[in-house]
């Protein structure tokens, strides 16, 4: 396809033209370029120049589809047909194509997914009959966790349990053995932190020994007793695998660990002279990212019972903030340490309505393109640095009397 300088009418200007590669050359060197046009204005039919106007008609671009499907990925060869067959202008925009190849969908293509392939035809994902268990799970899970039924039918349509969401699974695992693992040291299961013994693992985050950068992560694996284990693997289970399903562990990983991170920090920032145990950092981060998601896009979310189901959160996760209050105040257990923090718990939910709100909101598209996400970033790692240039220098500039070692 030839390109050649666009023609000006009355009360328009001219559109930027850049000749961009739409499909690979074939084997003796044979190149195919579409125009890019942006932000074109209308123009009357008989101005129309078919050879300047950024589209390409349905049956050439099937036609380079026959030639050259080969090299494209299936799922997004099947998704560029179901753009051909839906789009009844006859012409496809070199946009919508530029959008589908790096995972940036614009409302047109969107509406030409929506008239695609088998799952995203008119009927409604909810409609399917026929589904084995795993893809019920899988439309369950779109229909929490995404608001849109186009990104709903697109990650029914591409989710494949590969790989499977093992991240939150493990991490739970481990909490419960690290747990029965002291539970049988210490011969207590129900309010293990009572214990004298408790703090002398090398786990917990201790002010006296926050040098050993490992515990600022390695916290979140014990827990204060059995209660307590069990309403944050509740939480995380129930919140956290649906959302890695849906998300990855890559991302999902990210909020957890920077829910953890930050509410060990916050407690070294604001609670200096007490102890901090307990995943309730990453757990609230994912939390309440999740739920802050369901609010933004109230109206879109088709989940079943969903105020009933935001209720129940927001009950565990009182009832757990209420108890770690409590429990701060309580006559401490082996004085003069004070018992664990909960501020760690208010460091996970900034984390979940900043960072881990990005993450979710912007399903099926790179964190890297996403300038919002850099700049929430960017201010957790200032918060990051901040905290540790707090630890090394405030303690001794302000002087504060730490409890002794465990």
């Amino acid at each position: 396809m030839e390109t050649s300088s666009p023609r000006m009418t009355p009360g328009t200007r001219e559109a930027p033209v850049n000749s961009s590669p739409a499909v690979a050359a074939n084997a003796e060197g044979e190149e195919i370029e579409v125009l890019e046009s942006t932000d074109v204005l209308p123009v009357a039919p008989e101005d129309y120049d078919p050879e300047n106007s950024g589209f390409i008609s349905t049956e050439r671009f099937r036609d380079l589809l026959a030639t050259h499907g080969s090299e494209l990925d299936p799922h997004k060869l099947e998704v560029l047909l179901a753009l051909a067959n839906g789009n009844a202008d006859g012409k496809i925009c070199y946009q919508d194509f530029v959008n589908l190849m790096s995972n940036k969908r614009s409302n047109s293509f969107r509406r030409a997914i929506l008239q695609g392939s088998r799952q995203l035809k008119g009927c409604s994902l909810r409609d399917e009959v026929g589904l084995g268990l795993p893809q019920r799970l899988v439309r369950h899970v779109a229909y929490e966790t995404l608001p849109r039924e186009v990104d709903r039918k697109w990650y029914f349509d591409s989710y494949t349990y590969c790989p499977p969401p093992l991240l939150i699974l493990a991490i739970t695992i481990a909490e419960v053995a690290v747990f029965m693992y002291y539970g049988f040291q210490l011969d207590r299961l129900v309010l293990q932190v009572s214990s004298p013994l408790f703090l002398k693992s090398p786990l917990p985050y201790h002010p006296q020994l926050r040098a050993q950068a490992w515990r600022y992560l390695s916290y979140s694996f014990m827990h204060t007793g059995i209660e307590h284990l069990s309403l944050n693997m509740a939480m995380q289970l129930l919140v956290g695998v649906p959302l890695e399903m849906v998300h990855g562990a890559p991302r999902i990983g990210l909020v957890y660990v920077c829910g953890v991170l930050a509410g060990s920090l916050a407690v070294s920032v604001t609670d200096m002279t007490a102890p901090v145990v307990g995943s309730s950092g990453g757990v609230y981060a994912l939390v309440s990212a999740h739920l802050a998601n369901v609010v933004m896009n109230w109206s879109g979310m088709k989940c079943q019972f969903k105020l009933f189901r935001m209720a129940m959160a927001l009950v565990c996760m009182s009832v757990e903030f209420g108890r770690a209050v409590w429990l701060r105040f309580y006559p401490q257990a082996f004085p003069p340490c004070p018992n664990p923090s909960f501020v760690a718990h208010l460091g996970g939910v900034l984390v979940g309505l900043t960072l881990g709100v990005v993450v979710l909101q912007n399903y099926e598209q790179r964190l890297q393109e996403q300038s919002l996400f850099w700049i929430f970033f960017c201010v957790y790692a200032l918060f990051v640095l901040c905290a540790v240039f707090w630890n090394v220098f405030a303690y001794s500039l302000l002087d504060v009397r730490l409890p002794p070692p465990p």
